[in-house]
């Protein structure tokens, strides 16, 4: 029986999937959806979610629990600055999980996650920026 087993270990030790949902919680903040496995989207949700109640917040205590659960200061002024002002009238419900076929080698499902009303220009203007800028310092 599976009682009170609250959450998918998804094959990883604690620690290592403490860092998992801190990486994918900073790709998503940075390019507003992302592609991964469909039980890694469905375990990442809440995790966002609780993020994005504390960008609603908006005080410094709750920048500093941000700033602890994400690694790159970017990620969290972004957070802070662009997505608790869009979704500050919205009582959860900040994400949503598509399902997107299953992987080519695996067969595994795969699932998109991606921001309620996201912004469509910020999937890979990162990327772009940082493309352009090496681009720039090799001439």
């Amino acid at each position: 029986m599976r009682h009170a087993c609250g959450y998918r270990r998804l094959n990883r030790t604690h620690e290592h999937r403490k860092m998992l949902f801190s990486n994918m919680a900073g790709s998503l903040i940075e390019h507003e959806q992302i592609k991964t496995t469909l039980p890694k989207a469905k375990e990442l949700r809440p995790y966002v979610e609780k993020l994005v109640t504390f960008a609603k917040r908006g005080d410094l205590h709750a920048r500093r629990q941000a700033a602890a659960k994400l690694k790159e200061a970017k990620d969290v002024s972004k957070l802070f600055d662009v997505l608790g002002p869009r979704y500050a009238d919205r009582n959860g419900g900040y994400t949503r999980v598509i399902k997107a076929g299953f992987r080519y080698g695996d067969m595994a499902p795969m699932a998109i996650i991606e921001f309620v009303d996201r912004d469509t220009d910020a999937k890979g203007a990162a990327d772009k920026a940082r493309e352009s800028a090496m681009q720039m310092a090799e001439e």
